[in-house]
């Protein structure tokens, strides 16, 4: 009965050394699904944050559908942040992600492609180019470092990818000190960077077996597109002219009018695409709109410029930088809008106070002497003086006094001609006088 029990005892500890070897032993992970179709998603124009979201609901549909995706990339580059965003959503896919690069891949299209676990590039075609701007130190660090770890992720030489950032990076027989590294098609497949050399979309998909599955090719949704042209650097920054030349005229002339709405309609739309591309959420308009309320409480309720202008003011700054994603992309745009809207509007007002529009609404004539401008006479020393009508006052007419005529008004009724008159008050131009009575005649 001992033994029975020592050997019982003996069993336990050996299942349970078997149990905790097992639980440090690795697990083979699960196959990702075949593809049982094909999505093409164009990487075109500039890299801006509309792109980023479109990017990633094909991205995610693609995995709901067991989709490979081929990335056709033709690109100058564009913001850095969503090309970020880009190349987190494709490192993350359990799906094959190609990227097929038909004429260029440059800046933030170059770390989108190197994102990719494998890449096609057609003849004629480049990558690289990614220097940053501003080429500041802590910039070029910052994307350096991304494209080394991005490139090493899938297994590409990651200094070869840090030469496209980096200008100090030198490569014997490939790039030298002071240039930033682009890559021909050929050489990228020669140095590993890319797979495979290929002219059309076809051989891409033989090449990594995929020929034969049904293809889709996806498109932008109409608020994606609006997103796209929106987030655009350019138009975002021409946007925010347009809303701040709007706010600036309406602050300054303490009314609303047109400039005003065409400036709230520029707002709206630039926070509009920016909530449509994930950028800013509710929280960023409510900051806009307590900025306006303020704003408008400054101008239509507390004239003058106070601490309710200033506060909305700044909620409206903060608002606008929040909905960029990016303090340097935040602060760039502002800085453009808020030198582009004080410039317009200084040469617009140069122009419009020397145009015809301007000489119908406000009256040019001046009153200086030297244009042979006289003031009203004043004819205060009159009064008390004595002279003659020289026509009937019925009760304007006129007078001699000293040797001078006046016209002038009787205090009563009618005088007629020749009678004597004094001159009893002035009235601003107006000269009363009233028949001069001798004391003989009012003594009798």
């Amino acid at each position: 009965m001992v033994n029975a029990v020592k050997n019982l005892e003996k069993l336990l500890y050996a299942g349970l050394i078997f149990f905790l070897i097992l639980s440090f032993v690795p697990q083979p992970s699960a196959a990702a699904p075949s593809p049982e179709k094909v999505y093409i998603l164009p990487i075109e124009g500039a890299i801006e944050p509309g792109l980023a979201a479109f990017v990633e609901r094909i991205l995610r549909e693609a995995e709901e559908n067991n989709a490979a995706v081929v990335l056709k990339v033709n690109t100058f580059g564009g913001r850095v942040d969503a090309a970020t965003n880009i190349r987190d959503l494709i490192i993350r896919m359990d799906m094959p992600v190609i990227a097929f690069v038909s004429e260029r891949a440059w800046s933030a299209g170059a770390l989108i492609t190197m994102a990719a676990p494998k890449v096609a590039m057609a003849p004629g075609s480049s990558i690289g180019a990614a220097e940053p701007v501003p080429m500041d130190e802590k910039t070029v660090s910052a994307l350096r470092a991304e494209f080394e770890s991005t490139a090493e992720r899938v297994g590409r030489d990651p200094q070869i990818a840090a030469a496209m950032v980096d200008a100090d990076i030198v490569i014997e027989d490939l790039v030298e000190s002071g240039k930033i590294l682009t890559l021909r098609a050929g050489q990228a497949v020669e140095l590993g960077v890319a797979d495979l050399l290929a002219v059309t979309l076809e051989e891409v998909l033989e090449y990594f077996d995929l020929a034969g599955l049904p293809i889709e090719e996806k498109t932008p949704n109409w608020a994606e597109i609006l997103a796209r042209w929106i987030t655009e650097p350019t138009i975002s920054s021409l946007l925010l002219t347009i809303g701040f030349i709007g706010l600036i005229y309406e602050v300054t002339t303490m009314d609303w009018g047109v400039p005003g709405t065409a400036g709230l309609i520029a707002l709206v739309l630039f926070f509009g695409g920016h909530m449509v591309a994930g950028l800013a959420g509710w929280e960023t308009v409510i900051l806009f709109l307590v900025g306006m309320i303020l704003l408008m409480v400054e101008i239509f309720v507390l004239p003058g410029f106070g601490i309710a202008g200033a506060l909305g003011l700044i909620g409206i700054l903060a608002s606008i930088g929040m909905a960029f994603g990016s303090v340097l992309s935040a602060l760039t745009s502002l800085s453009i809008a808020l030198v582009a809207a004080v410039l317009f509007i200084a040469i617009f007002w140069k122009r419009f106070t020397r145009s015809g529009a301007w000489r119908k609404l406000v009256l040019s004539t001046r009153e200086d002497k030297e244009l042979g401008y006289r003031g009203p006479k004043v004819y205060t020393d009159l009064v008390g003086k004595q002279g003659v009508s020289l026509t009937p006052l019925r009760p304007s007419g006129t007078v001699l006094v000293d040797g001078d005529r006046y016209d002038v008004v009787s205090d009563g009724g009618f005088l007629g001609k020749d009678v004597s008159i004094i001159v009893t008050k002035i009235e601003g131009t107006r000269v009363v006088v009233r028949e001069l009575i001798s004391e003989e005649n009012e003594n009798s």
